[in-house]
């Protein structure tokens, strides 16, 4: 099999290279508007922030219930609405 395509050599550097150099000559505004693009695409993937966005978006609740006072036959219920109740947040004021 022949794989010699995969290889990245000097000369497929320096095409790139070329290429680029070129084209920011010839068009340099469609080169940045996708300097720009790829950067906003690249930029969230490896960003630390992605991170704490996914934990704070999975221990917010979509809808929030309406505190109800628990007559003591509601397990789930907490008996006042400040009581804590769910997920602990704790990590949240530590950052």
């Amino acid at each position: 099999m022949n794989t010699h395509w995969i290889e990245t050599t000097q000369d497929n550097m320096a095409g790139i290279a070329a290429f680029l150099r070129n084209a920011w000559n010839k068009e340099p505004v469609i080169m940045a508007a996708c300097g720009i693009g790829l950067l906003g695409v690249a930029l969230p993937l490896i960003s630390p922030f992605t991170k704490y966005t996914g934990m704070i978006n999975s221990a917010v609740p979509y809808n929030y219930p309406v505190p109800v006072r628990d007559d003591g036959n509601m397990a789930d219920v907490p008996a006042h609405p400040s009581d804590p109740k769910g997920k602990n947040l704790e990590w949240l004021k530590n950052l």
